[in-house]
């Protein structure tokens, strides 16, 4: 089978890096110019033991134990292997060592230098003193190698020279002028890492330009040289398999090429994954791997190298079986030759005629030993035992040996499935924690604090550090009993351990928030049961334990309840009410883990929510992390760095919500999550960047990185996908708002309403862009994902846009939508209940009470709606378009009157018993229909602000208003209370309307509508005087602030002022109110006028009174009426 490569990571900083293996080949050492030797147990290994051996480190070799290094002091130095003790120092230089090298036995070492007189230095290990100088080369030494025999040294100069150097008398065999000359190793061409044949040292392999050279020894001829059209840059290495049957060569521009040297066929061809410069190349000592690593500082492994044809696995197999065959017929030897020599036409006979070239094996009779009967082809395995034992079985009728009944089927069958293979199951975590091994790791690091524990030779202890120190201050706690797992929130820390010979599992809680003097407790678990992880929640605790049971404590210590999970638990964590619990629901196959996932709430209504459902993790990978965002919405990541959330609008399923390898700048490189928020002005995946590994030291402290969410979404690059995804991601993010709220939970009523507002003004953009794209079916799609307001929105420009047909059909939509919406008003006989009715049935729509208005959607805006020329004319015109559904938007669910029929809906009608809800328009004094498509549509309103609000003038709509007005609350009474007052005429205006009407209101009504008014003319103030000299300075200032924040930071600013000037302020409101006595004799008029027109009210019918009241209450009208009321005074 051919070898594969995988992936690279980070090993050490930029630099020239070398790698070899141990002696026995169980881990990978490698060094760097950052001075630290590491060794890795594997090519996963996250947490590799670190030796530090100097400043910078230039070359290292390691042979029986001991670390050979050439460093940054100019001096060759000694460790103990795998300890990383100093051992003392070889050899010194004037300039550093550029390459040293152990001689096959271990016993002496080479060095080169790059100082002046350019030597080479030939020391014994076991006394330094004993040293032989080599000298003759004229520029720095590149590569050294030892002779097999250690009878020759060969070396690679900057000079251009390969040289062979007899060791006994220190002279030079001969020497080849085969490189390019340059004046230092960093302009060196190649490095030149010349290597001997193993064992006999034949050959010597010397890398030159795109060519392997190889010369015999003794006679220093070339023999051959080894090439392909794979290689196009420079050769810089090259090293021989320990069998010294193949020789593996890596290139300046990543290629590593691996020719078999008898038969000079290239066997492998590997391309680096960036095409960085190989400077680092070791075979496994039992072949099979190659471990390289490049300029950069990275790591690589190539396996399965130069087996072919699998077989590795089947020569295995094979001298299994033979041995267990061979065992059995130890003393019938010469029988079982006779059967297996016979000719190939007998019927007892197998063919022996492939037979392994290097099987000198001998029975104890002294015949050769045949392997006839197994045969390496893995098809015919089966096949030549049956026919063995057949054969074996014939020619023993009377049974004289019992045992020939050999190998069961299963035992010959069982090394030949090749089905997809298990996987091993992912071993309990806690989340947030670093790896147990590590003498200082992270307990827990999360939202409310961090847990470190300190293992080591002068301290066991737990320290706690708390984010906002307001919660707690910093504890360090004793652990005598070696906690292993540990939580935290803002009311207690939770740890456990694991049991011992004498003591069994324990779980300890610290409830530090607790009123009593008694503040932690200990609970002993059941013997043989092991706690492996714990959660803390609000006001309880739970562990899960081996017996695969989760044991739920309240945080002052009373047990709760218990209750299994169907597999063993890999992980949990808990918040506020809820509780996550990830298991193994099974066995996983080729990589993938079989997880599953309960949600469960323990408030006081107990419910499961997430029943076992399997866990759906990126293929290969597994669980690095489970938890809840600050908002309470469950999350976990894997080990592929995908950020999955709940989405509780969509059944309870999982969404990717962030891929952090995008944010990775190499593959060894991983973020350790720390929290994730779902808040708008917190939006983010906070975590902490691991540099070739998947988690952080302890020391020194981690800086922690903020990561955006992004939607997984398709064409994200163009504006569409780019609004589709701002869009969805809005909806997912704030479906945590409908939870809080529905659980009883407090949350942020402006925020819901900015998300509803956000939502609509993308689809709007989306609707204006599908319209650009002659799109239409896909502008109704849209529509239906709109709120009521938003839909007339997207009427109006259909139509202004000349596309009618869109626009008739998005009425058809609203006029069906308002139909749909009046029907339960009808069956209510109280507000309060019809409300309820209506939030529950159509949650999907905005509603009076559940979202805001939105306004300002559209960009393009109608000259005529942008400027107010004259009063006058505008006053008709709305009167003209009163029927028109574009000047009025349809009301919401909670104003829709009930139609009789359809009919009903399109024209109102004065006659029959009237709803006390509803409210419809008068159509008495309006003129005849239009001819334009829309004209059919009702008109509703609700009351609205006073006309001259300055909320609504901030927010009107450019294209149609006005829009509903907001529920009242303390913001808008507030808002209310600092309007300007509006002058005398518009309120004429008004009145003078009032006195048209057929109908007259009801007494209580008239009252309140009375009480109203005056309100409007009470005396301003000095503060509302000078609000209104300095509001567009504050809205310049602040261009997003509501009537509200206007007010408040009005507020600050007029405090902030000298008395004497709020004294002049105030001056100026009372001089005001004694220059109004005009005003006051025109409010006396209005006043008497209102008492006339109150007694010809009182003869008016019901639904007449209900049109008057639109008409009072219609905030376009109203709003010009003011306008142009301002204007005249």
């Amino acid at each position: 089978m051919p070898s594969t490569q995988k992936p690279m990571r980070y090993g050490h900083t930029e630099g020239h890096t070398d790698v070899c293996f141990d002696d026995s080949g169980s881990c990978i050492v490698t060094c760097g110019s950052d001075g630290d030797v590491r060794i890795w147990e594997n090519l996963d290994d996250d947490d590799p033991k670190s030796i530090n051996v100097g400043e910078k480190a230039y070359s290292f070799a390691l042979k029986n134990g001991r670390l050979l290094t050439a460093v940054s002091n100019n001096t060759v130095q000694i460790h103990t292997f795998p300890e990383g003790s100093p051992d003392g120092i070889l050899t010194r230089f004037t300039t550093n060592a550029n390459h040293v090298v152990f001689n096959r036995d271990g016993t002496k070492i080479a060095a080169g230098s790059r100082c002046s007189d350019f030597m080479i230095k030939v020391v014994e290990v076991t006394d330094s003193s004993q040293q032989k100088t080599f000298r003759g080369h004229d520029a720095p030494v590149l590569s050294l190698s030892f002779d097999p025999q250690d009878a020759f040294l060969t070396s690679a100069s900057c000079d251009g020279s390969v040289r062979i150097w007899k060791i006994s008398d220190q002279t030079c065999v001969t020497s080849w002028p085969l490189l390019q000359k340059c004046n230092d190793v960093i302009n060196a061409k190649s490095m030149c890492r010349l290597a001997w044949q193993p064992k006999n040292g034949k050959l010597l392999a010397v890398p030159v330009e795109r060519i392997v050279k190889l010369y015999r020894r003794e006679t220093w001829d070339n023999q051959y040289d080894l090439s392909d059209n794979f290689i196009t840059q420079t050769l810089n290495i090259v090293t021989w398999s320990p069998c010294g049957q193949y020789v593996a060569a890596g290139s300046v521009d990543g290629c590593i090429v691996i020719w078999n040297v008898k038969t000079q066929e290239c066997m492998e061809r590997m391309k680096h994954e960036k095409s960085y410069t190989i400077c680092g190349l070791a075979w496994h000592p039992k072949g099979g791997q190659i471990a390289y690593t490049d300029t950069e500082g990275n790591l690589g492994l190539l396996e399965n190298v130069c087996n072919r044809a699998g077989n590795k696995s089947s020569g295995k197999i094979s001298r299994a079986v033979t041995k267990d065959y061979d065992d059995l017929f130890d003393e019938d030897d010469d029988f079982l030759n006779a059967n297996l020599t016979e000719p190939r036409s007998s019927p007892k006979v197998i063919s022996n005629e492939e037979e392994d070239d290097d099987d000198d094996l001998m029975l104890a009779s002294g015949h050769p030993r045949h392997r006839g009967a197994i045969i390496e082809d893995d098809n015919s395995l089966d096949t030549a035992l049956m026919k063995v034992n057949s054969n074996l079985e014939k020619d023993d009728d009377d049974d004289q040996d019992g045992s020939i009944p050999v190998l069961p089927a299963s035992t010959t069958q069982r090394p030949f499935y090749d089905g997809p293979m298990p996987t091993p199951q992912q071993k309990p975590f806690q989340s947030g924690s670093t790896p147990l091994h590590l003498m200082h790791r992270f307990m827990v690091w999360n939202s409310i604090g961090i847990i470190r524990c300190y293992n080591d030779e002068q301290d066991n202890a737990i320290d706690v550090e708390f984010h906002d120190t307001s919660i707690h201050h910093a504890t360090h706690l004793p652990n005598s009993l070696n906690y292993t797992m540990a939580d935290l929130s803002s009311e207690a820390i939770l740890l456990a351990c694991e049991s011992t010979e004498e003591l069994a599992s324990k779980l300890h809680c610290i409830h530090f928030s607790s009123w009593d003097s008694n503040k932690e407790w200990t609970v002993d678990m059941p013997k043989d049961e092991d706690i492996e992880a714990i959660c803390l929640g609000q006001g309880w605790a739970a562990c899960a334990t081996g017996a695969m049971l989760i044991r739920v404590f309240t945080i002052g210590g009373v047990q709760k309840e218990i209750f299994s999970v169907p597999g063993p638990v890999v992980s949990m964590a808990g918040h506020g009410e809820q509780l996550v619990v990830i298991y193994h629901r099974g066995t996983g196959f080729d990589g993938d883990q079989c997880l599953g996932v309960q949600l469960i709430e323990l408030g006081k209504k107990k419910r499961l929510v997430l029943h076992g459902d399997p866990l759906p993790l990126t293929r290969k990978s597994y669980l690095m992390w489970v938890g809840f965002s600050a908002e309470g919405t469950p999350c976990y990541v894997d080990s592929e760095g995908i950020v999955k959330m709940l989405n509780r609008g969509l059944g309870n399923t999982w969404i990717p919500v962030c891929d952090t390898r995008e944010h990775c700048k190499g593959k060894s490189d991983h973020y350790w999550v720390v929290g994730i928020h779902e808040n708008p002005q917190q939006l983010r995946y906070r975590c902490i960047p691991c540099k070739g590994a998947r988690f952080p030291p302890t020391l020194p402290r981690p800086a922690v990185a903020i990561l955006s969410f992004k939607l997984p979404y398709c064409q994200i690059t163009t504006e569409k996908g780019q609004m589709e995804e701002q869009f969805w991601r809005s909806i997912l993010f704030h479906n945590h708002v409908d939870y809080l709220s529905k659980n009883g939970y407090e949350y942020d009523e402006n925020a819901k309403n900015e998300a509803a507002k956000e939502q609509q003004e993308l689809l709007m953009k989306l609707f204006a862009l599908s319209c650009k794209l002659e799109r239409e079916f896909r502008c109704v799609e849209l529509a239906d994902l709109m709120s009521q307001n938003a839909v007339n929105l997207a009427i109006k420009y259909a139509s202004r846009s000349r596309r009618l047909i869109l626009a008739q059909r998005l009425s058809e939509m609203a006029v069906e939508r308002a139909t749909e919406l009046a029907v339960p008003e009808e069956e209510e006989e109280e507000e309060e209940d019809f409300r309820n009715h209506l939030n529950a049935g159509y949650n999907s729509s905005a509603t009076e009470w559940s979202q805001p208005r939105v306004r300002n959607l559209l960009h393009e805006q109608d000259m005529e709606d942008s400027k107010e020329a004259d009063a006058v004319e505008e006053v008709e015109e709305m009167q003209k378009f009163r029927q028109n559904p574009f000047s009025k938007i349809v009301a919401s669910s909670s104003e829709m009157s009930t139609p009789k029929s359809a009919k009903a809906v399109i024209t109102c009608s004065s006659q029959g018993r009237v709803n006390p809800f509803k409210v419809s328009a008068n159509q008495r004094d309006s003129p005849a229909h239009s001819g334009n498509i829309l004209d059919n549509m009702s008109k509703f309103s609700k009351n609205t602000p006073a006309p001259n609000s300055r909320v609504a003038n901030k927010q009107k709509s450019p294209v149609i208003k006005p829009l509903i007005s907001k529920p009242k609350s303390k913001q808008a009474l507030a808002a209310t209370f600092f309007q300007a007052r509006p002058p005398h005429s518009g309120d004429k205006t008004v009145e003078e309307k009032e006195e048209k009407a057929e109908n007259v209101l009801p007494e209580s009504q008239a009252a309140a509508a009375e009480k109203r008014r005056k309100s409007y003319f009470r005396p301003k103030t000095g503060f509302q005087m000078w609000l209104e000299e300095n509001r567009e300075s504050i809205l310049a200032d602040n261009p997003d602030l509501e009537e509200a924040d206007i007010i408040k930071e009005g507020m600050s600013r007029f405090r902030a002022l000298t008395a004497d000037e709020r004294m002049v302020w105030t001056e100026k409101a009372k001089g005001g109110a004694a220059g109004n006595s005009a005003e006051a004799k025109k409010r006396k008029r209005l006043a008497d006028a209102k008492n006339e027109g109150t007694e010809r009210r009182e003869e008016k019918s019901k639904d007449s009174s209900l049109s008057k009241k639109q008409k009072l209450l219609e905030p376009s009208t109203n709003i010009k009426l003011s306008a142009f009321a301002f204007k005249q005074s």
